[in-house]
């Protein structure tokens, strides 16, 4: 039983979510050759102020919009 866990930073909406699982579900199921209800997805989501990259908090590098889309 295939289990996929992704981290990402809070923000995203619900419905983002769902695409999200969805797409890898599938992606999953085909390169494996398994059934759905096999894939386990894992969303582990992190404030930004508790992610850094070059030593700067998300928080302070990119703001709260940093990673949805339609932001830079």
């Amino acid at each position: 039983m295939p289990i996929v866990t992704i981290k990402l930073a809070k923000g995203r909406d619900l419905e983002t979510k769902r695409k999200l699982v969805d797409a890898l579900t599938d992606v999953v199921v085909n390169t494996l050759d398994v059934k759905p209800e096999w894939v386990t997805v894992l969303i582990d989501e992190f404030d930004r102020e508790n992610w850094s990259t070059a030593g700067q908090l998300h928080s302070d590098r990119f703001g709260d919009g940093h990673g949805k889309q339609g932001s830079s």
